[in-house]
């Protein structure tokens, strides 16, 4: 199948990015609500929306995510009259979080009900950062292209930084690093994020590489008195982020942190980067090292991507 004749569906931003990056922008002909980048994807039709209110308080959002797994709805809803009118050659979707994206198993509903079109389904399932690539791979071998040049100049871009980071704990030992996925409640970021943070030349704490994002105490972040606490919550952009980690910063006991003492309470536009599992996340490591060895790296990212709290 020529590019011409590819019309393809992505229902998740990662996705979206990773079909950018190998120059497959044009055949997208559908995408999720919250595919925003790059930018030239903002005109196409969206395919989804959400069962809830994202500007909602942090446990207001988390109680309603619930309700709506418990009852074993899916957080997003696929428009499939639009899916009907774009008549997809592929639909590109995840199997990592019902939160994060449509589930795999309401995409295959919403193909069986398609009259005019059978579109193959692509599901990604990224746990840490080796799967990410594994997806561009992976997607670049079923259209056609040629995954070489990205991987090897995302790949060069990681090797950067570690190379810089690895001899740091001869010296003195690294920075502990509480990074932080969600506010209310408290939980603290997994799956590829431990890994970013070690790249980095952290030591993060709470979370185990490739594992889901784990439930955490106030009382053991303070216990811990982490060297740097980074703000990454789910989907949310710097000035959201702001404001839910000012929330947390009224614990009677946060004053007295080594983090605040020192200003390396940090946040960051997790919904651009640390929570998609697609080529920017080389963009995160970047940050990460930024954030936590600024003598060493100086990106740029600081003031549109990170700041400090």
């Amino acid at each position: 199948m020529t590019n011409q004749n590819l019309r393809i569906i992505s229902l998740i931003p990662s996705a979206t990015e990773i079909l950018a990056a190998l120059g497959l922008s044009d055949a997208i002909v559908g995408r999720s609500h919250e595919c925003d980048y790059p930018p030239e994807i903002q005109n196409r039709p969206v395919c989804t929306q959400a069962r809830l209110n994202t500007d909602a308080p942090s446990a207001e959002i988390h109680d309603k995510v619930n309700n709506l797994l418990q009852n074993a709805l899916s957080i997003y809803e696929i428009k499939t009259d639009v899916l009907e009118k774009l008549q997809p050659t592929h639909i590109l979707t995840q199997d990592q979080c019902d939160v994060c994206a449509v589930s795999l198993g309401e995409v295959e509903k919403a193909v069986a009900n398609l009259t005019h079109s059978s579109p193959k389904i692509i599901s990604l399932q990224p746990n840490v950062l080796k799967d990410v690539w594994v997806d561009i791979e992976q997607v670049a071998n079923i259209f056609g292209v040629d995954s070489v040049k990205v991987l090897e100049n995302l790949e060069a871009r990681v090797k950067i930084v570690s190379h810089k980071t690895k001899g740091l704990s001869a010296t003195e030992p690294l920075p502990t690093v509480a990074c932080i996925e969600w506010t209310d409640p408290l939980m603290a970021a997994a799956n590829w994020i431990p890994e970013l943070a070690t790249l980095a030349g952290g030591k993060p704490l709470f979370s185990v590489s490739g594992k889901p994002s784990p439930h955490l105490k106030i009382e053991s972040l303070i216990k811990s008195n982490p060297d740097a606490i980074v703000f990454m919550p789910c989907g949310f952009d710097l000035n959201r982020t702001r404001q839910e980690a000012e929330l947390l910063t009224k614990h009677p006991e946060w004053q007295n942190l080594h983090a605040t003492q020192s200003g390396r309470v940090y946040i960051t536009d997790g919904n651009s980067y640390f929570n998609r599992p697609g080529p920017r996340l080389v963009d995160s490591v970047e940050i990460l090292a930024e954030i936590l060895h600024p003598e060493i790296f100086q990106y740029g990212y600081k003031g549109n991507s990170w700041d400090v709290l």
